[in-house]
Formats: structure tokens, C-alpha cells, sequence
């Protein structure tokens, strides 16, 4: 086959466009894969509605949570073979740099970005450096397997790898929508509690209940630190998530946090926070952390996870559509309906 269809986007609040374009041809050290499966997140929203933030060039196919089969194998590809069941790291990462060399390669130096950089996974098919990609066990469906590369592991590297969770510790997790959710059931996996949900909707909450949150707290009608204090009785947590990206919300989960907390920002957006006054943000050792995107790892490990059956991913995808209905998909995701943990499409 030398054509397939693409979505791709030619200019941020216009419809993406499926086209047919020219099947890519792997270059050395890459495969080529049909893609089963792709994700989409609030990333794409910022790019192809909202158009906050660029794209290397137009028009360029969206989508960077892509799993598939391997269909091809470029020159000097060892490990893998045609009909292998893979997931993409979400960007083409060098495998070379500093940040390569220690397993962090989210933040590679030369970094490509699937459906930023480089052409993604909303199409039929996409190559990708062989480094990069991580098999898929048998027992995992292609679209879990996609929402793990960005929407699991995501919050995962923020609870383990950035906040350091350990068995026993208390979480708030600020923004319970699509990371959120998943924020907390790898914190209760985790040995996390109490668990603290904070969000501004109802449905949100319950859904974090649901989940082994063990209280839910409204900001909008009660005060976190409060509330947290008077129902279970203890001054803050030991760890908060951040997961909204504005001001607000990040000061919501300072001030949440009890002495030694830290605080783990995964929300993105163009707030400037402040910190409490030093007095107490000092006097108490508190730490604020970034925290982005994943490592190879972090996906690594929770395919074990789910393999083994110790986390459950069977109801975190609330719809899935074909390449045609992209458009459709991505205003789902954009409606910011509280019932929408995360989409998936199924160019095949």
C-alpha cells in the first residue's frame, strides 16, 4: 500500500483535514507501524483548537499516544520484527543525549514531538525510531495501550518519579479530570492514603470516590486545607498533584500540603503562581516540583501493572472513533464533559 489517510492540520480552529497522503518509509533504525490505536489529550485541544501552542510546521499529522503493529523494518533494527505489537514513546527521541542516557527521555535535547515536530499517529501508519518503541503484552488491548504512553504514564512519573510516593503517605490531587482520574487509582495501587479529590464538578468527584478517593472536596464551596484538616485529621498531605495548569489550582494544592510536603505541577498553561509567604513555605521545608510527561520506563512498568492485573484500565476509555469522525472525537474531548476520561481513534 503507498497511500493511506492522514488527519492532518492545516491552521488551529479549523477542522483537521483527512487526506490521502503517502505511506512513510522508515529510515534507518526505525519501523513502520499500522497504527491500531491513538489517544487523544489536551495537547491536541491547545493545537489544533485552541492553537496555543505551535506546531513545527503545517500541515502536520496530529496524535502522539499511538500503538500498532510493526509492518516493516528499517535497516539495522534489532529487537523487533514484522507483527510485533508496539507503543510509541510519545515523541522520536535521539536515545544519545545526557537526558537519553538516563532514562529521561521526555526531555531529550533533540526531541520530536508526534504531531508537534513529526507526523503522528492519526493515520494509518507512522515510523518510529526502534529505541523508542515498548512491546505490548498479549493481554493488553491496542487502545489501553495507547492512553497508558501519555494519559497513565503521565501521572505516574508525577506520583513516582517526581513526587516519590511512598506506601502509606496522604495525596490531593488537584483536577480530577482525565489524569486525575487515573492519578488516583495509581496512588491507591500505590499504597497511597488518605487520597484527597479536589475538583470543581460534582460528577468528577463521585467518579474519584469511586476510585478510592477517601474524602472530595469542592474548592469552590469549601476550603481544602480546612476541610482536609477537619475530616481526617491531620494538618495536610504529604504529597499534592497539580494537574489543572493555572494559578489557582496551584495555590490550592500549596496549601494543602502538610510539613516536608511536596507539591508535583503537571498542569501546563501561562499563569504565573506564587508561593505562600516564606515564613511558612520555608519554616516548613516544603518542595515544589515540575513534573513532564513520562519516561520509557514509567510505561515500561505499568504494561507489567496492567498485565499482571494489579490496575485496571478497563473503563478509562469513555469513546472511541474512526479517522473519519476526528473531528467529532476531538470536540468530545474539548466539551470538557466530566463523564470523558479519554478518547481514542482507530484509523484501521
Amino acid at each position: 500500500m503507498s497511500e493511506m489517510l492522514a488527519a492532518r492540520l492545516y491552521e488551529p480552529g479549523k477542522p483537521l483535514r483527512v487526506e490521502s497522503v503517502a505511506v512513510p518509509t522508515p529510515d534507518e533504525g526505525e519501523v513502520l507501524i499500522k497504527v491500531a490505536a491513538c489517544g487523544l489529550c489536551g495537547t491536541d485541544i491547545h493545537l489544533a483548537v485552541d492553537g496555543d501552542i505551535p506546531v513545527e510546521h503545517t500541515p502536520i499529522t496530529l496524535g502522539h499516544e499511538s500503538a500498532g503493529t510493526i509492518v516493516e523494518l528499517g535497516q539495522n533494527v534489532k529487537g523487533f520484527a514484522v507483527g510485533d505489537r508496539v507503543a510509541l514513546f510519545p515523541s522520536a527521541n535521539c536515545g544519545e543525549c545526557r537526558f537519553c542516557q538516563e532514562g529521561r527521555e521526555s526531555l531529550c535535547d533533540r526531541s520530536k514531538v508526534y504531531g508537534m515536530a513529526r507526523n503522528g499517529g492519526l493515520a494509518g501508519f507512522i515510523t518510529a525510531p526502534a529505541h523508542s518503541l515498548i512491546a505490548i503484552p498479549d493481554s493488553i488491548p491496542f487502545d489501553i495501550a495507547a492512553i497508558v504512553t501519555d494519559g497513565v504514564s503521565t501521572p505516574f512519573h508525577a506520583l513516582r518519579g517526581r513526587g516519590k510516593l511512598q506506601a502509606g503517605e496522604s495525596v490531593a490531587v488537584v483536577g480530577c479530570g482525565g489524569l486525575g482520574t487515573h492519578a488516583i487509582m495509581i496512588a491507591k495501587m500505590m499504597g497511597a492514603g488518605p487520597i484527597v479529590a479536589v475538583d470543581v464538578q460534582t460528577e468528577a468527584l463521585e467518579r474519584a470516590l469511586s476510585l478510592g478517593a477517601d474524602i472530595a472536596i469542592n474548592p469552590t464551596q469549601d476550603d481544602v486545607s480546612k476541610t482536609i484538616r477537619k475530616e481526617l485529621g491531620i494538618r495536610g498531605v504529604d504529597l499534592s498533584l497539580e494537574f489543572v495548569g493555572s494559578a489557582k489550582t496551584v495555590d490550592v494544592a500549596l496549601r494543602a500540603l502538610n510539613k516536608t510536603g511536596r507539591a508535583v505541577l503537571v498542569g501546563v498553561g501561562m499563569d504565573t503562581p506564587t508561593l505562600p509567604p516564606l515564613i511558612r513555605f520555608v519554616g516548613m521545608e516544603q518542595s515544589v516540583l515540575g513534573s513532564f510527561g513520562m519516561n520509557k520506563a514509567d510505561i515500561e512498568d505499568l504494561f507489567s501493572y496492567v498485565d499482571k492485573g494489579e490496575l485496571d484500565l478497563s473503563k478509562s476509555v469513555s469513546a472511541k472513533f474512526p479517522l473519519a469522525e476526528i473531528n467529532e472525537a476531538l470536540h468530545t474531548l474539548a466539551s470538557k464533559d466530566v463523564g470523558v476520561v479519554r478518547v481514542v481513534v482507530e484509523p484501521s
